[in-house]
């Protein structure tokens, strides 16, 4: 048996080596990121940096949004309606041979069914005694009211009374003592533009859901027939936001939501609020009688454009011009005519027929007020009495 003995080559060893020592240098990177100050795939998640000036401002403004909400939330309350209605139904309804030739059937035939309505909308928590306000088409006809807590703690209401015209309504449940938190309500008369305006309620059925924007205009009249001034703002509001309240910066209620304006349906950015001042006022009334007894003059007002100035000599276009009045109400026992324009009450210069409006629903019935008309360009003075509005 024989032996082959080999010569080891160290050129080969050293061409290993150099090669581990390339490969090595390869694979660094990829198996240790590198360092963190230097290879940008290092995430860095400790959230120690500064806040900048501005920054650290728009957190205490976040801070102060979440304050707001966790102090004003449990107070306001979503209202669940409820209501039986007898629906006709015909055992030829939906038919579009019957519908062309006859038309839809409109009573006398076929057989009354019972059909199930509901609502939602919210509303706030005035005080421990369990009176809560909302809005007056929100119970409006309404059999069955449930109020709702943002804890989930239910209650049946009991309507104590609204008011139509203003849209306000007062409602009572009956909670362990304790166990509410009254909101607390601003004076509306100080508003500005600008503000900030905060909404919560149930938008859409969406229960205490949070909205901010801006008080967009202040004394905003000429929206209904109510001559109420109501406060504007961008804040979101839908439907189901009605009754619930809107608030200041510092969770306190400047008005209570109740409508916007709208092509579509949803909010655009238009929603008016009634002053709190005035929805209180209402409040307080339906307590303490059950309704509220409105003073009327009976006449139905216009503002006054420039043909009306041209037509009727005028030298501008203040005042609130007449242009129908009630048979038998206090302005046809004081004589007023149609197209008199009045331009004083009570010694105030009247701009508009929303501050007119506004006059008489601050005044007393039964008291007589002193009043200024103009008449085939001459002024008169006269007096008329308000009285209890009729139903």
């Amino acid at each position: 048996m024989s032996m082959i003995n080999k010569k080891t080559n160290p050129l080969r060893y050293l061409a290993i080596a150099f090669s581990f020592l390339l490969l090595g240098t390869f694979l660094s990177p990829i198996l240790t990121c590198g360092n963190s100050s230097e290879n940008p795939l290092q995430l860095k998640a400790d959230g120690t940096d500064k806040l900048s000036p501005a920054q650290t401002q728009a957190v205490a403004l976040e801070d102060a949004f979440q304050e707001v909400f966790d102090k004003v939330s449990p107070s306001v309350v979503s209202i669940a309606t409820e209501r039986t209605v007898n629906v006709q139904q015909h055992p030829f309804s939906g038919d579009p041979y019957f519908d062309h030739f006859f038309g839809r059937p409109g009573g006398g035939s076929g057989r009354v069914m019972k059909q199930k309505q509901t609502g939602l909308g919210s509303g706030i928590v005035l005080n421990e005694e369990g009176y809560i306000m909302t809005n007056h088409h929100v119970i409006k006809d309404m059999d069955k009211l449930t109020v709702k807590f943002k804890n989930q703690k239910t209650f049946e209401a009991k309507l104590i009374g609204s008011d139509e015209t203003m849209d306000i309504a007062l409602l009572k449940i009956d909670a362990p003592k304790g166990t509410l938190r009254p909101i607390v309500l601003a004076d509306s008369g100080k508003v500005k533009v600008g503000n900030w305006a905060i909404a919560i309620g149930a938008p859409l059925g969406f229960e205490h859901s949070f909205t901010v924007g801006v008080v967009s205009a202040v004394q905003r009249g000429g929206i209904d027939s109510s001559g109420l001034s109501y406060i504007q703002t961008d804040a979101a509001i839908n439907q189901g936001n009605s009754g619930g309240p809107l608030l200041n910066i510092r969770g306190e209620v400047i008005g209570i939501n109740r409508m916007i304006a709208s092509q579509s349906g949803g909010s655009v950015g238009i929603g008016f609020t009634i002053p709190i001042n005035e929805a209180r006022r209402v409040a307080e009334e339906i307590k303490t009688n059950g309704k509220v007894t409105r003073p009327w003059i009976g006449v139905g007002l216009d503002a006054i454009n420039e043909e009306d100035v041209e037509q009727l000599k005028l030298k501008d276009t203040k005042g609130a011009i007449v242009r129908q009045i009630m048979k038998g109400s206090p302005a046809d026992k004081a004589g007023l005519k149609l197209f008199d324009v009045i331009v004083e009450m009570g010694g105030k210069q009247i701009q508009t027929p929303e501050e007119l409006i506004g006059f008489v629903r601050s005044s007393k019935i039964g008291k007589r007020i002193e009043i200024k008309i103009i008449r085939n360009k001459n002024e008169i003075l006269t007096s008329i009495t308000p009285e209890q509005k009729p139903n």
